[in-house]
């Protein structure tokens, strides 16, 4: 609980400092690359040598995408019933299957599960979340985005190839496959600016995090997280169950995919002008929601 208080914390202070002028409106997003390009990737390099390959890890390599096609499914058939609006239908699509499974995930699976557990929340976003996130989300934005919005491959490919923490998932996997161990100086190193990453995450979370609500829009609000928050998790938790996946790659990955909507995602459909006020309204009630029910849903995967 004391762990929960702090990451509350953190994204107390980056909420307060949205409105002292002498941080600029770019505050935001220089943190988030500051944790892309160091506080991830020191991450990825320190902790992936640490896992033990086995099947049980093609569990948090699939969950991401099981929930994926579980949620846009779900939302395709709704968009169908109520007849949706296009820009509705693709903000919904790229928003709510995609999970901030990074700079709120780890943080949250530290604090629940503690450092040990930390490599499973690393390779749920780097093989499910961020890989759909360029595949998937590009599709979104091709069928439902503008036109000058619209990726192309030579683009998807590139954002892969040059993304910082997917570089770092796979220099640290042929370490580990050729078996060399990093010098103690450097694992001090990656010690110290990994642990960067909780802190500079959540005020940069705190920093962008916006809770403007549109009356007009609360019922498309309501049912978009409740998918996220808890349709989605749910379906993880049974389907895990019946498969009999107990060990704490599957319990991680559960919890993985109840959190709220991807910051990322929601910018991107904000550029291709998928409904900016839903997509906004989202993330931001999104993030203040999943601090009720992440620790609801950790009760009930221990207690399950």
């Amino acid at each position: 609980m004391e762990n929960f208080a702090v990451i509350v914390t953190f994204l107390i202070i980056g909420m307060v400092l949205q409105h002292i002028p002498d941080f600029s409106v770019e505050t935001g997003r220089t943190l988030n690359l500051f944790v892309i390009y160091i506080s991830l990737p020191a991450l990825v390099l320190l902790k992936i040598p640490e896992l033990t390959f086995s099947s049980n890890l093609l569990v948090v390599g699939l969950m991401p995408w099981g929930m994926l096609f579980f949620s846009s499914g779900l939302i395709l058939l709704l968009a169908s019933i109520f007849k949706w609006e296009k820009s509705v239908t693709g903000s919904l699509l790229l928003v709510i299957p995609l999970g901030n499974t990074s700079f709120l995930g780890v943080p949250m699976v530290k604090t629940f599960f503690g450092d040990h557990a930390i490599s499973y929340a690393l390779l749920y976003d780097q093989l499910g979340s961020f890989l759909a996130l360029a595949t998937y989300g590009s599709l979104v934005i091709a069928f439902y985005g503008t036109a000058e919005s619209r990726p192309n491959l030579k683009l998807i490919c590139k954002k892969v190839g040059t993304f910082p923490p997917f570089i770092a998932l796979i220099t640290a996997l042929l370490l580990k496959f050729i078996a060399i161990s990093y010098p103690l100086p450097v694992i001090n190193i990656l010690k110290t600016l990994s642990s960067t990453l909780v802190p500079v995450a959540m005020v940069a979370v705190g920093f962008q995090l916006r809770l403007k609500i549109d009356s007009r829009l609360t019922s498309l609000i309501a049912i978009g997280l409740f998918i996220k928050l808890i349709a989605a998790p749910l379906v993880a938790l049974a389907a895990s169950k019946i498969l009999g996946l107990e060990d704490e790659a599957a319990l991680v990955s559960i919890f993985e995919a109840g959190m709220p909507p991807m910051v990322s995602a929601g910018a991107m459909a904000i550029i291709a002008n998928l409904a900016p006020t839903l997509t906004a309204a989202l993330v931001g009630i999104g993030i203040i929601l999943s601090f009720v029910t992440l620790p609801i849903l950790y009760q009930l995967i221990i207690s399950s």
